[in-house]
């Protein structure tokens, strides 16, 4: 039988062309609307479509109708247990961002009712976050002293916080949540570690019982600081910080070994409010030199819509501000949302959390609140206390709420020293050396991204360490495309798989043939680079042809299903 029985002649249409329109709706549509959002309103009368679209602006309306008395149970402990948490944070993280205490509580009663509303996860606990407090501090302290016009501070904080919902809410609109993907794992690792050590440090102050301190965030300029005072150090508050930072951190090491025990560490910051509060009190401490809170004012929170300030000589430092925490909190939140959504297998939609952030934030710029996110600590205990739905965010809120209305007169004998301890024991938790391990045994460049982030937020400063890690991780990206690798493949024997020779050194080469695989799409940035990388792998082998003396090359396979 000849081989022309077997050949046959197959030809393909060049295909027609696309008009422009259709082209670019098309690749709108894959860029900004990957889950198609709008499928849910199709075939669907137009009072059904206002109810869909009112539930999907306010999830609550979706799930609130399934809502039981069993939800109501597991989310009232819930709420209470991150209630505990969330009073003494809030007073620590605000005293981090030089704002009044109260402002904590503030930021912690109505951000999270807005979130309860349109917020998609079930497990996030909304509050203030340690590095968006400490990168408050650092931009605004560079344009105003708040020691010589505090009001003018606490006024940018509310602006800087208005422009960080409108950061957020308009990416969440805008569906460009995709921008917040640039901040690889390695980038957040090594910036957040980075910001606990310099937080860390900071609360030696409050350790110390130091009265004056730098502003400067770098290490070099807060051990400065730090040791050029030692003749102001007092032991009444160091001693005490000790106590209760060993206290902090051996509840939290009972919580990790026995998960059921989680209330001990989600207690332990108030119990330590409580407890130091009570030997400051007794002992009159505070005339000993022991710093307390002071007095802090009863009532919810006031308006602050009038107190926005847009003054031109101020704005461009409120923006950028606005933009920098923006951002940083959406990466913390939405990735906290995400990996308590993983464990119960549910989804969140990152545009839908953004415009919830985004509101919650213009909101509580309004109300006297500053910058709030999703907390990882916060979060951690709302899902270990068994939250079912974002009801738990309604009753810390309310339990605040008693707080601010009743409570905050217990509040005044509290020492700062307890306040420093809680902070630092938080940040201890963030520095996360086994991810950065983790990093080098996986990819050499992802830990040089992180330990860039780290070091420059150490030594430099918290933006050029950020600016820094993001430049790598945007390179990064570039060489994939620009550089992609290129591997030789091998069949692994007795079978018809075919993988690199480098990884599986039994596999067996075919003779006469050298098949590559190209391990990213071709563009015209990397189309030479190809070219000349898969010559010179011709080179290499028809090179060990000669010296084996072997078939010589005569075919070249490109696998490129990458």
């Amino acid at each position: 039988m000849g081989n022309t029985d077997f050949e046959r002649v197959h030809s393909v249409a060049i295909p027609p062309p696309q008009p422009f329109s259709k082209s670019l709706k098309n690749n709108l549509k894959e860029t900004f609307f990957p889950d198609d959002p709008l499928r849910q309103f199709k075939n669907q009368p137009p009072a059904r479509r206002f109810i869909l679209g009112l539930q999907y602006v306010f999830p609550i309306l979706e799930w609130g109708r399934k809502y039981s008395l069993d939800f109501f149970k597991a989310d009232l402990i819930a709420g209470i247990t991150i209630a505990s948490l969330a009073i003494p944070q809030g007073i620590s993280y605000a005293k981090l961002a030089n704002l009044p205490p109260i402002l904590g509580l503030y930021s912690s009663f109505v951000p999270p009712l807005v979130y309860a509303v349109m917020g998609s996860s079930r497990d996030l606990a909304v509050g203030t976050v340690a590095v968006g407090s400490l990168l408050t501090a650092s931009m605004l302290s560079d344009v105003v002293n708040v020691n010589e016009n505090p009001t003018l501070y606490l006024h940018l904080a509310f602006t800087a916080t208005l422009f960080a919902g409108l950061l957020e809410a308009t990416l969440g609109i805008f569906r460009l949540g995709f921008i917040v993907d640039f901040l690889s794992h390695a980038t957040i690792v090594g910036f957040m570690g980075g910001a606990a050590t310099v937080v860390s440090l900071q609360q030696l102050k409050g350790i110390l019982g130091l009265s004056h301190f730098t502003h400067a965030t770098d290490v070099i300029a807060v051990m400065r600081s730090i040791f050029s005072q030692t003749h102001k150090w007092r032991w009444e508050s160091a001693v005490l910080g000790c106590c209760f930072l060993f206290y902090l951190l051996l509840a939290r090491y009972i919580s990790k070994k026995r998960p059921n025990l989680f209330w001990i560490s989600a207690t332990a910051p108030l119990t330590s409010v409580i407890l130091g509060t009570l030997l400051v009190y007794l002992t009159r401490a505070e005339k000993h030199g022991v710093q307390v809170i002071g007095q802090l004012k009863k009532g919810i929170n006031p308006p602050s819509i009038m107190d926005l300030e847009f003054d031109s000589r101020y704005l461009t430092t409120v923006i950028k501000t606005g933009i920098v925490t923006g951002i940083i909190s959406l990466a913390e939140g939405i990735a906290v949302g995400r990996s308590f959504a993983m464990f119960k297998n549910y989804h969140i939609d990152g545009n839908k959390e953004m415009i919830a952030f985004g509101m919650m934030n213009i909101v509580g710029s309004f109300t006297s609140s500053y910058l709030t996110t999703g907390p990882f600590s916060r979060s951690a205990v709302n899902f270990n206390a068994g939250c079912k739905t974002a009801v738990s965010n309604i009753v810390m809120a309310l339990a605040v709420m008693i707080t601010l209305l009743f409570l905050t007169p217990l509040f005044h004998h509290t020492p700062l020293v307890v306040l420093s301890s809680i902070i630092i024991a938080a940040m201890l938790g963030l520095i996360d050396y086994e991810a950065a391990i983790h990093l080098w045994q996986v990819d050499k460049f992802d830990f040089v991204v992180c330990m860039s982030a780290y070091l420059g937020v150490v030594f430099a400063d918290i933006e050029i360490g950020l600016i820094l890690a993001v430049g790598l991780s945007v390179l990064r990206v570039l060489l994939f495309v620009a550089r992609p690798r290129t591997f030789v493949l091998g069949n692994i024997p007795e079978t018809r798989i075919y993988r690199s020779v480098d990884q599986y050194p039994n596999t067996n080469n075919v003779p006469g043939i050298l098949i590559l695989e190209i391990n990213a799409p071709i563009y015209f940035a990397n189309a030479s680079y190809l070219r000349e990388r898969i010559c010179r792998w011709i080179d290499d082998e028809e090179d060990k042809i000669k010296l084996s003396g072997k078939t010589s090359l005569q075919y070249v396979i490109l696998d490129m299903s990458g």
